[in-house]
């Protein structure tokens, strides 16, 4: 059976949270189905979910990106709301976000904390500095106008999330979506909501440096898998560089004196500018195969569209 509206929850140890989230959003969306997704708790999670009237189910592989992995597998809806079970994301603007999907056309709406109350409410240390970054980069590399890429409340359409391969296994999954989003050239649109810091007692169990490193890890592979010819471009100018000045002071010695008494030197150049063209004949051949799943992928997006609307 397919549900209009999912709310989508992925929970670890949020017994303190939980409760009051699944409230707001049934409240907010009467209409919706809610699932929390318990991701071996071991504080009563789950059982809170359920008292509150959500559909709990387990997750047993640790990290967000699992937990997302299975609820875009076995839930089919219309609509996809997710949240986070700490209540830092009002369902406010719950609606709207729904609307936009299922009104508007749009495959992914983006709840942006960063253009409100993100950087007065959260009190974490460097975490308004990564946000910024990572934003930068990705926007960047990706030729985006995205504002805020790391939140964890967005709604989705059906077609987004039955088309997107998610590789991702924990906190770098929303920079993942973000990203495939982009490339993908699918619809995105960000809406400003607000954003509040989690209640006295709850614990984050986002490790600021080593979930910063994987995101950031995740943004430079997708680069080179989604960007290979502007990837593999910088390393081969890098190298014919290396090599041109590693060959101009022999050259230069050689219109002087017409000897080349620096073999070693010519030699290591020579190899670099042929590592270079090798480099960047592997960025135009991965390109071209880039381009290839690209055209594939609407394809498939068409023969899905085709079984949804059936």
């Amino acid at each position: 059976m397919k549900d209009r509206i999912a709310v989508l929850i992925p929970c670890w140890n949020e017994v303190q949270t939980i409760a009051k989230v699944v409230a707001e959003y049934r409240a907010a969306l009467p209409g919706a189905v809610i699932y929390v997704y318990d991701n071996n708790s071991t504080d009563g999670t789950g059982d809170a979910a359920r008292a509150a009237g959500a559909v709990v189910r387990r997750e047993h592989r640790q990290g967000k990106g699992n937990v997302i992995r299975t609820m875009f597998r076995e839930i089919d809806a219309d609509c996809y709301l997710m949240v986070d079970g700490d209540d830092t994301y009002p369902a406010d603007d719950a609606d709207k976000m729904v609307s936009l999907v299922l009104e508007d056309g749009y495959d992914m709406v983006i709840g942006d904390r960063l253009s409100s109350t993100y950087f007065t409410e959260n009190k974490r240390r460097f975490h308004n500095t990564g946000n910024v970054l990572v934003r930068k980069l990705v926007n960047r590399f990706f030729h985006g106008n995205v504002t805020d890429i790391m939140t964890g409340c967005r709604a989705f359409s059906r077609l987004f999330v039955k088309s997107f391969p998610i590789l991702s296994k924990g906190f770098e999954i929303e920079t993942e979506m973000t990203i495939h989003a982009l490339n993908k050239n699918m619809g995105v649109i960000a809406v400003p909501i607000r954003y509040r810091d989690r209640p006295m007692g709850s614990v984050s169990k986002l490790n600021t440096f080593s979930d910063g490193v994987k995101v950031l890890k995740t943004i430079l592979i997708l680069f080179k898998d989604y960007k290979p010819l502007p990837f593999f471009s910088s390393i081969a100018a890098v190298l014919m560089a290396a090599a041109i000045g590693f060959l101009y002071p022999v050259l230069r010695e050689y219109y002087q004196t017409g000897l080349v008494p620096r073999f070693p030197t010519f030699i290591a150049a020579c190899f670099l500018a042929l590592f270079a063209i090798q480099v960047f004949s592997c960025g135009l051949i991965l390109d071209a195969q880039e381009k290839s799943n690209r055209q594939n992928f609407e394809l498939q997006l068409n023969i899905l569209r085709q079984k949804g609307d059936g």
